[in-house]
C-alpha cells in the first residue's frame, strides 16, 4: 500500500551530502515530495526531512540504504499518523487593507495570525497551523489583495 511517509537522516556536514542521498532515491524511483535540511539540536549534526510516498518495504530497504553511507549517522522513518505537523505562511498584504478597518483586524484575529511588520506599502502576516488553515487564510486575505 503506498502510504507517506516521512524520513529524518541525522548527519554530519559534508560537501556533496545532499547529492549522494538524493541519488539514492532516485535510482529506486521514488520521488521526494518536500526536503528541508537544518542545523539540528546537537551541533555539528543536521537533518535531513524527506516526504515521500512508497511502500513501506522500499522504504525499509531505502532507509538502509541511506544509513550505509559514510556520513550518515542515522536515519529513521515515519508514518503521517506518528508525526506532528505545522507550517508557516507569511502573507504579503496591500497595506491599504488596513484602510478597511476592523474587517481586516478581524480577519487576522478570527485566523489567530499576528501582523509581522507593517510598512508604508505592505503588511507582512503570520500564520502557524495546518495546511488547510493556511490555505483558509490565504483565501480570505485574496479579498484585500486589490485593496
Amino acid at each position: 500500500m503506498i502510504r507517506k511517509y516521512t524520513i529524518s537522516i541525522f548527519t554530519e556536514n559534508f560537501f556533496g551530502l545532499l547529492n549522494r542521498i538524493t541519488i539514492i532515491f532516485t535510482r529506486r524511483r521514488i520521488n521526494i515530495e518536500s526536503l528541508t535540511v537544518s542545523e539540528s539540536e546537537v551541533k555539528g549534526v543536521h537533518r535531513y526531512t524527506l516526504v515521500i510516498k512508497s511502500e513501506e518495504e522500499k522504504v525499509k530497504k531505502l532507509v538502509k540504504q541511506i544509513e550505509k553511507l559514510v556520513d550518515v549517522l542515522k536515519a529513521f522513518y515515519y508514518i503521517n499518523e506518528e508525526t506532528v505537523f505545522q507550517e508557516i505562511a507569511l502573507y504579503k498584504v496591500s497595506t491599504h487593507a488596513l484602510k478597511e478597518g476592523r474587517n481586516f483586524e478581524r480577519l487576522i484575529r478570527d485566523h489567530h495570525a499576528r501582523m509581522l511588520t507593517v510598512e508604508s506599502e505592505f503588511v507582512v502576516i503570520e500564520k502557524t497551523g495546518h495546511k488547510e488553515e493556511t490555505q483558509e487564510l490565504l483565501r480570505a486575505t485574496t479579498a484585500f489583495w486589490g485593496a
